[in-house]
């Protein structure tokens, strides 16, 4: 059985997807960029577009019930990879042991042309 998940919390899907959809116990989150969900507005550089993200993967993670520690898997979605350090350092410090599986790869362009997006899997038992 497949759930819809969605918040306002987090922005609004601009397309024809779920923000987040949980398949048994598993809960896989779409991608998500730097809008910030009050505005609607992108925010400005990476530190605060990295931390725009992880705070919107958390909104919806917490209305699917299930929170960062129950993360299997991330995926990074890079504009420039030479901000995976400042990514990293960002990303670290929402996540305790044992860390998530992760992937990180720089692509030529992403929705807005914002910095950064990333999607999860999620473990929610």
């Amino acid at each position: 059985m497949l759930k819809d998940i969605k918040t306002d919390k987090a922005p609004a899907a601009i397309g024809p997807y779920s923000q987040a959809i949980q398949a048994g116990d598993f809960l896989y989150v779409s991608g998500q960029i730097p809008i910030n969900p009050e505005t609607g507005d992108v925010v400005e550089g990476i530190e605060k577009q990295t931390e725009q993200v992880l705070n919107n993967l958390k909104a919806i993670l917490t209305e699917a019930g299930t929170d960062f520690s129950k993360v299997v898997k991330f995926t990074i979605f890079l504009k420039d990879m030479e901000t995976f350090g400042t990514v990293n350092e960002i990303y670290g410090s929402f996540l305790e042991k044992p860390y998530p599986a992760r992937a990180t790869v720089e692509v030529a362009r992403l929705p807005k042309d914002v910095l950064v997006e990333m999607d999860v899997i999620a473990y929610t038992k």
